[in-house]
C-alpha cells in the first residue's frame, strides 16, 4: 500500500482522512500470468494500481492481436474509456506476468470525490496525466521514426525488452517485428 501512496504522492498531497478512506476502499489481488483482468468489450470497472508485475492492454484488429499500452510497477492500467465512459470497450488488459494489484472500483472512486476535494482533485490529476501520456503515444506514432520509438521506449523502460514479448513490443510501436528485429541489430 505504501507504493500506492508514494506514487500518488507525485500527482497531489492527500490527507490522512483520505489515505484512510482509500485503504478502506481498495482490495488487492494476486494474480497469475496470463490472467485477463478486464475482457474485451465489457465495462472497466476497476482503476488498477500495479504493485508488482507487468499488463498489457490490447484488442484485436483484421483477426490481430494489436497492444497499444504496457504497463509495469508504480503505475496504473485501465481502459479510461470504458471507466469514465461506464460503457463497454473493445480493449483487454491482460497480466504478462504474476502481478499484485490494488484496484478501486469506479462506484467507490466517485464517492470517494464526493466526499474528500483532495481524492477529486487526484482523479483529476491521474486523467489529465494519462491523456498527455496518449497524446505524447499518439505523437510518436504519427512523427517519430521506428527507430526513434523503440529508443524511446528503451530510455523510459529499458526492462520492457526482457519482460515483454517482442511481438508485443514491435506491436506496441506500431511496427513488424521483423523490424524491430532490424532496428534490434543495427544497435
Amino acid at each position: 500500500m505504501n507504493s500506492f501512496f508514494e506514487t500518488v504522492s507525485q500527482f497531489t498531497i492527500l490527507s490522512a482522512d483520505s489515505k484512510q478512506a482509500i485503504s478502506s476502499r481498495l482490495k488487492r489481488f494476486e494474480l497469475p500470468k496470463g490472467h485477463i483482468i478486464v475482457k474485451p468489450d465489457t465495462i472497466c470497472n476497476y482503476l488498477y494500481f500495479i504493485e508488482s508485475g507487468l499488463t498489457r492492454t490490447y484488442y484485436f484488429k483484421d483477426g490481430k492481436d494489436v497492444t497499444d499500452w504496457i504497463s509495469d510497477e508504480h503505475s496504473f492500467a485501465c481502459s479510461i474509456i470504458s471507466f469514465i465512459s461506464r460503457k463497454p470497450d473493445r480493449r483487454a488488459i491482460e497480466l504478462l506476468e504474476p502481478s499484485v494489484l490494488l484496484a478501486l472500483h469506479y462506484d467507490d472512486l466517485d464517492e470517494l470525490c464526493s466526499q474528500h476535494h483532495d481524492i477529486e482533485n487526484l482523479f483529476r490529476k491521474l486523467v489529465a496525466f494519462g491523456l498527455v501520456q496518449l497524446q505524447e503515444k499518439f505523437d510518436e506514432l504519427h512523427f517519430s521514426t521506428a527507430l526513434q520509438r523503440y529508443q524511446t521506449l528503451m530510455a523510459l523502460h529499458p526492462s520492457f525488452i526482457q519482460r515483454v514479448p517482442l511481438g508485443m513490443i514491435a506491436s506496441y510501436l506500431g511496427i513488424t517485428q521483423e523490424t524491430l528485429s532490424r532496428i534490434r541489430s543495427q544497435i
